[in-house]
């Protein structure tokens, strides 16, 4: 079946989706009575996210696609946005973020942040069985099966994707052997379910101060940070030049190249040099992935630099580039949800839509009882279901200074991802009929 979109050049895509954000941007900042209206209940976040979700599902313009030529042979094509958002935006925005940081007032923060990640961790690890056994009581043809086509085998990578991220869940399909022509319909629930979970916690930074007093949380020290960082810039703020500007980019781009370079090498040396990074089936092997070291080599060295002179061009707008490039990769997250999708296998998207409940009942249960702030139930979901990508988008949205922590619980996701799925993955095969 040939599904190629009305415009398949990334060149085009690429204006669409700055056309997108600068109309979201436009009609945010407008006097206008309706658009005032209209975003004091939806977030511009969330409409710089679901437009080009919107797009996507219409056939303007895809993620990926196939063609097919005359005699039916199939050519697959895929859209390179969201790999230059993710491996050169991302990393440079995280730097440019973290530049003024205060990373004393980030650990005054406290231990919430990481209660609330765990807390997460637990909702993935007991949803995945409890998801299992409850469709099953209704339909267990959906969470059957045996041998390579098991269901649970195919759950078991998304529940490292939750956890951890991509290379965690590479690593459970390869440990769990799970019939690979069957693979699509698990990808596809992942993105589905995880993409309704996102849209759902951008609607509600919104209203998080709502939320947070029915939460009863104690939000001060959040606060403190945010006015830190603000003050910080609004006393060193000045008229950027062009000069500052293109310090500014080159402080972020020579990151991103030292990132990668040093992200291929430690990745490359640890692969090479110990076989329980390089065996796709061990618990060690997101330790070989590129990309988890990249963003922990951004990050460390943004942090590193907030120790230095360099801190001064916050006052030149460094984290509001970093916001612009944060706002390109949402858009590049939103354009990979196609909404038809919910309709192509509903017994799984509804597995994952009871799973992604448990994980969210026990994420709001716990904050209720410690009095955590919506901001760290938000990253302490997403550093799970999302990883480095969504993290720092979702705690950038709060404020541009809190990006560090999203990325520093994200992190911590990926060395414990492996680990959570398999022992979600041996509880799946318990309960799975």
């Amino acid at each position: 079946m040939d599904t190629t979109p009305f415009f398949t050049q990334d060149t085009i895509v690429f204006g669409i989706l700055m056309l997108t954000l600068g109309f979201v941007f436009y009609t945010s900042t407008t006097d206008n009575k309706f658009w005032k209206k209209f975003y004091k209940y939806i977030p511009a976040l969330l409409m710089a996210y679901m437009m080009p979700a919107v797009f996507t599902t219409t056939g303007i313009i895809s993620p990926e696609w196939q063609t097919v030529n005359e005699i039916g042979e199939i050519t697959k094509h895929k859209s390179q946005l969201y790999y230059v958002a993710s491996r050169f935006l991302l990393p440079a925005a995280l730097v440019l973020m973290t530049l003024s940081i205060d990373l004393k007032a980030v650990f005054n923060l406290g231990p919430k942040a990481l209660i609330m990640f765990l807390t997460g961790t637990a909702g993935i690890i007991i949803g995945g069985p409890l998801a299992i056994l409850l469709v099953s009581m209704v339909s267990p043809e959906t969470v059957g099966g045996a041998g390579p086509d098991a269901v649970w085998r195919g759950l078991a990578t998304l529940a490292g994707s939750w956890i951890g991220g991509g290379a965690n869940q590479a690593a459970m399909l390869e440990i769990y052997q799970f019939n690979t022509k069957n693979y699509a319909s698990f990808v596809i629930v992942d993105i589905v379910v995880a993409n309704i979970w996102m849209a759902i916690l951008l609607l509600g930074i919104g209203k998080s101060d709502k939320i947070d007093k029915w939460l009863k949380a104690d939000t001060s020290a959040i606060e403190t940070l945010k006015e830190k960082v603000s003050s910080y810039s609004s006393k060193n703020s000045r008229n950027p030049s062009l000069a500052d500007f293109m310090v500014i980019l080159g402080i972020a781009f020579v990151v991103v190249g030292a990132s990668h370079w040093g992200a291929n090498s430690i990745s490359n040396f640890l692969s090479a040099n110990f076989e329980s990074v390089s065996d796709k089936t061990s618990a060690m092997s997101s330790f070989g992935s590129q990309f988890f070291w990249m963003i922990t080599i951004a990050t460390a060295l943004g942090i590193l630099l907030s120790f230095t002179k360099l801190k001064q061009y916050e006052g030149a707008g460094a984290s509001k580039i970093g916001s612009v490039f944060i706002y390109i990769l949402v858009a590049s997250i939103g354009m990979k949800m196609d909404l038809t999708q919910i309709l192509d296998n509903p017994g799984l998207i509804v597995v994952g839509l009871i799973w992604m409940a448990i994980h969210v009942f026990l994420l709001i249960l716990v904050a209720k009882i410690i009095r955590a702030p919506y901001f760290f139930l938000a990253i302490g979901s997403k550093a799970n279901v999302g990883g480095a990508a969504s993290a720092p988008v979702v705690a950038a949205a709060f404020h541009p200074s809190l990006a560090t922590v999203g990325v520093l619980l994200a992190v911590f996701g990926y060395v414990v991802g492996t680990y959570g799925a398999m022992l979600t993955a041996e509880l799946m095969r318990i309960v799975a009929p």
